[in-house]
């Protein structure tokens, strides 16, 4: 079997690093980015003693240019691109009233302009092969609405329909455009939201994972597992899914 030749972006903590982890520990060749150069690093060192290849460049994936740059790295590297996964993203809790500006424009610059520009580039490059798979974080919020969270809400929902509308475009291309949406999961995210709502770390977490039907915050590595699957020969079949991985929130 083909070692897979794989981006992750937003590799540096959170579910980004923690699918660096899952791809790394069955054998594949990664190519991982964020802006914290130090923490990637060790995220790519990590891949390497578990049996993967990996390689950290650090860069901004709200550029166009980097996008594209880094699309073009991973085929310099090994010949191509099999899967990309894109995790960079930010949340900033208000409503409308209370988000700025610039957190409007942010919010919709890492977590919709940059999922589309690397989609692009990778799509250019999966084309010309005639396969590959691409998996996009959104949210259960981009499936329901959230409180105080209006630019996040908006922008993973834009993701859950950028993805449908890749996969319908690209699936006699022989890509798989798919996403993952994750409820309430323990990462670094969390705790800055908790902040950004004056609330302390655990008993935010509590409250958070009472309103969880099944009772508990969600691992990095169950989210981590669902976007190996979405990449993976198993779900060769599925294309524009939306997979909540929400410990039952967006059932009722």
């Amino acid at each position: 079997m083909q070692r897979q030749r794989v981006i992750v972006t937003g590799a540096t903590s959170g579910i980004g690093a923690a699918c660096a982890r899952w791809f790394g520990a069955r054998g594949a060749r990664l190519l991982l980015t964020g802006r914290d150069r130090e923490r990637g690093e060790a995220v790519a060192g990590e891949v390497c003693r578990s049996g993967g290849e990996a390689r950290f460049v650090a860069g901004d994936v709200r550029d166009g240019a980097f996008c594209e740059s880094l699309v073009e790295t991973v085929g310099g590297y090994w010949g191509g691109l099999d899967v990309l996964v894109n995790s960079a993203g930010v949340l900033y809790r208000a409503d409308a009233v209370h988000t700025s500006d610039a957190q409007w424009e942010a919010t919709l610059a890492t977590n919709v302009s940059a999922v589309f520009y690397l989609c692009r580039a990778a799509l250019r490059v999966m084309r010309l092969q005639g396969n590959g798979a691409i998996v996009n974080v959104a949210s259960d919020w981009g499936l329901v609405g959230g409180e105080q969270a209006v630019a996040y809400c908006a922008s993973k929902g834009a993701v859950v329909l950028m993805t449908k509308a890749m996969a319908l475009d690209h699936a006699r291309d022989g890509i798989r455009v798919n996403a993952v949406c994750p409820g309430d999961t323990d990462t670094p995210m969390i705790d800055r939201e908790l902040g950004q709502l004056g609330l302390p770390a655990a008993s935010g977490k509590a409250d958070y994972a009472q309103a969880i039907p099944m009772g508990r915050l969600g691992s990095v590595e169950e989210v981590a597992a669902a976007i190996g699957f979405l990449a993976s020969d198993q779900a060769g079949f599925m294309t524009g899914v939306a997979l909540p991985v929400d410990g039952g929130h967006t059932a009722g």
